[in-house]
């Protein structure tokens, strides 16, 4: 129910999911070393309404922060009479306009590196903080907002779920440090999968249980147990960084052994399918099929990534198409969207195609 939530916003691209602060701070503080005389961007944040820049205001100089910068797309109301005023264009009216603030000082007035943050106006009756209009829409792909990029020492936002590829390519592009929200579907994006496979991403600390409830206008399918008002529930979603992180490096603890009857071949690869990562057998040594959601146990020390078994991206690494004995089979498999480079498997002469499976093989 929630996948369908996520992929209707995609398709209608949607893209107004605002983060809880609570969930800001229950991921931020596994990385607050990481902060330490760096300018963080938030690019895809109204100051007024964003809790990214609210969690980074509150904590500039618990965080030793050397600079805050957020951009606001257009499509964003800015309310406040004062606000318009100062640029000359109040019409009685809320504004949709596109702008970026720029924090570098935080009074501390308490002297405990936590400010008491009432709204942005106070932080912009301090001279050196200064808010001022783009000349754009405030898209990230403008060069305006690539010019901030590139100021930027660690981005940290809740980007756009339907230009999740673009958003990320852009990053890498300009070697960013970044803790961004995105659904674990694109671990299997063939945009993305390679930078999992050569460690320039990783899976964060997560959301509890993987599902997430954003503050929305978006109908709501929740059961009425997990129905919050004025949010929606999303399941599967996932932080996606490149800082370095202590879970990373934490060992899966393997306890199960290897059978034949438990874990099959696929036809057309020679691994194991290992429907659990729970399951990994701790004395195969061999290639195994795991779940994609395995990549938020990842051990890059424990685990070599030898592939995705889907498509492309599994010819790519040897899987092999379909059997011509089998081909009779894949009208009915691919109405699950199944295609040469999935990885299959025979039960007596019926196929058998698994979600997703990532190719490992254990390191030891």
């Amino acid at each position: 129910m929630a996948h369908k939530n996520l992929n209707a916003a995609k398709e209608a691209k949607k893209d107004e999911f605002y983060t809880q602060l609570v969930d800001i701070e229950n991921e931020l503080r596994h990385y607050r070393e990481h902060f330490r005389d760096k300018v963080v961007l938030c690019n895809c944040d109204d100051p007024y309404e964003s809790n990214f820049f609210k969690y980074f205001a509150l904590n500039f100089n618990a965080l030793g922060l050397k600079k805050l910068i957020a951009t606001c797309y257009n499509g964003s109301p800015v309310m406040g009479d004062e606000l318009m005023l100062d640029f000359g264009d109040f019409t009685g009216e809320p504004k949709k306009i596109a702008y970026k603030v720029e924090i570098s000082e935080v009074k501390d007035v308490n002297g405990d590196g936590v400010v008491n943050l009432a709204d942005v106006q106070y932080l912009l009756k301090n001279d050196k903080n200064v808010l001022s209009l783009l000349q754009g829409s405030g898209d990230f792909r403008s060069q305006e907002c690539v010019e901030l990029l590139k100021q930027a020492d660690i981005v940290c936002t809740n980007p756009p779920f339907s230009l999740f590829r673009e958003y990320v390519a852009q990053l890498i592009k300009y070697d960013k440090k970044f803790l961004i929200i995105g659904h674990q579907n694109a671990i299997g994006y063939k945009e993305i999968f390679p930078l999992i496979q050569d460690s320039m991403l990783w899976i964060g600390y997560g959301f509890k249980g993987g599902v997430g409830h954003f503050y929305s206008t978006y109908k709501d399918t929740a059961a009425a147990g997990d129905h919050r008002e004025g949010m929606i529930r999303v399941s599967g979603v996932q932080w996606f960084t490149n800082l370095e992180t202590k879970k990373r490096h934490e060992e899966l603890v393997l306890f199960k052994t290897y059978n034949e009857t438990e874990y099959p071949k696929f036809e057309n690869y020679n691994a194991i399918n290992v429907n659990k990562t729970a399951d990994i057998p701790c004395d195969y040594d061999g290639a195994m099929g795991v779940p994609i959601t395995f990549i938020d146990k990842y051990n890059p020390d424990q685990f070599e990534i030898i592939g995705l078994g889907i498509a492309n991206l599994g010819l790519s690494v040897g899987v092999k198409p379909y059997k011509p004995e089998h081909k009779k089979y894949r009208k009915e498999v691919q109405r699950r969207g199944a295609v040469d480079g999935d990885l299959y498997m025979m039960k007596g002469e019926e196929v058998v195609v698994p979600y997703t499976r990532i190719l490992i093989r254990r390191k030891q």
